[in-house]
């Protein structure tokens, strides 16, 4: 943008005309080749995430992981300052549904459904390092403190509002969180807002203890692959013989994404089970309703986020009681002629736009909150060690722990 203006700049004023017969120079001026730089992205995308794959279903080997997790923090971290990212492309995609004047750009919408295709068909393979904000994580993680069922799937939740809320505020054209509230793109960036900076760094520093916190208590795109994760047609297994129940995987696996093997040695009563069931099934759709009202209530509070939403309340303020400095805002609104009530008309749509997604949206939660507590409430007979496809992130530490793969080795 500032090349064209620079140019404008120098040739205000018609060039001096040297009777010396003077030729002045060309000028060749740069422009950034930004659809070269799309396809290189959306290629390393894809060459990336086959890499993971014929790694870890094919070949159960970790260290190509590792490889292309410094390749995705030099290439889609450093250099392309982690933009535009898959992450950030769920609000993009959600604004495209819902409104025809804005047209999603290919290079954002392949960005976005790239790595869903692919967990479909080998798991969260874009997970495991090809993301840059999970492949640094990655790389700094060197122990790993298991926390608690209940704390992981209390934090578990947390993407899902996350998400919700971010769906919300891009569908009602009013801010792209997830890219304003980004902990990882100060760090690529070298530079930033000073508290967004800072939550990056304490990120980092909790990942070299916790497995991943970003990507399990945080990222939304995780909650959206984790669900394709679970119906994937290739999983990762932790080996191809069987499992001896040594432990070893469980204790390595960064994300506890390995369940242990449970019996139900005290077989449920009939009856017992039919109640439990009835309880489900009630509980369901109260808490789903529950969180719809809840939502409904905070629709107005959530519309402040609006730009369009703050500015009709300072109008409001300054036609009340008139402002001695007025801001920019004001200033912009005053001059640009707008009366205060078609003002007001566009702010009664963007509210009645807030009440119907807050519905959505809070029922959403609501479901997620309610199949959280069924899930922790239920327990399935596993005579040995599996994977937790939804939350594995293909990163491939189990294999080096299995003494079954160590054999194929020998």
């Amino acid at each position: 943008m500032l090349v064209p203006m620079a140019i404008f700049a120098q040739h205000r004023f018609p060039q001096p005309d040297f009777e010396s017969g003077y030729v002045y120079p060309e000028r060749h001026y740069f422009t950034p080749a930004e659809p070269f730089w799309s396809y290189a992205d959306v290629a390393m995308l894809v060459l990336l995430m086959g890499f993971v794959a014929w790694a870890v279903i094919r070949r159960q080997v970790r260290w190509p992981v590792i490889l292309v997790s410094v390749i995705s923090v030099a290439y889609f971290g450093f250099m392309r300052a982690a933009c535009v990212c898959s992450i950030g492309g769920v609000q993009n995609v959600a604004l495209g549904l819902v409104s025809s004047s804005y047209t999603i750009p290919l290079f954002v919408l392949l960005m976005f459904t790239l790595p869903i295709i692919f967990t479909l068909f080998f798991g969260r393979v874009f997970c495991a390092g090809v993301c840059p904000f999970g492949a640094l994580q990655e790389l700094v993680n060197v122990r790993n403190y298991r926390l608690s069922k209940t704390v992981t799937s209390v934090l578990g939740v947390f993407p899902w509002v996350y998400l919700g809320l971010a769906v919300l505020f891009a569908v009602t054209n009013s801010r792209f969180i997830i890219c304003k509230f980004d902990p990882f793109v100060g760090i690529f960036r070298l530079g930033g807002e000073l508290p967004l900076l800072l939550f990056g760094v304490a990120l980092l520093v909790l990942s070299i203890f916790v497995g991943r916190p970003f990507c399990r208590f945080i990222c939304p795109y995780g909650a959206i692959l984790s669900l394709f994760s679970r119906v994937s047609f290739m999983r990762v297994k932790i080996t191809k013989k069987e499992c001896i129940n040594c432990q070893l995987c469980h204790n390595a696996c960064p994300v506890d994404a390995i369940r242990p093997p449970y019996e139900n040695k005290v077989k449920e009563s009939r009856s017992a089970g039919v109640n439990r069931i009835l309880r489900y099934i009630i509980l369901l759709p109260l808490v789903t309703v529950a969180g719809a009202v809840i939502m409904y209530m905070l629709s107005d509070r959530l519309s402040k986020v609006n730009s369009d939403v703050r500015l009709y309340d300072m109008v409001v303020q300054n036609e009340t009681r008139p402002m001695e400095v007025q801001p920019l805002e004001l200033q912009t609104f005053y001059g640009h002629g707008k009366t205060v009530e078609e003002l007001a008309a566009e702010v009664a749509e963007i509210n009645k736009a807030f009440r119907i997604w807050s519905i959505v949206i809070g029922a959403f939660i609501g479901l997620v909150i309610a199949l959280t507590l069924i899930g922790l409430s239920t327990k399935r007979t596993r005579r040995f060690y599996e994977i937790d496809d939804a939350n594995c992130v293909s990163c491939g530490r189990c294999f080096g722990y299995c003494p079954q793969n160590q054999l194929n080795k020998k």
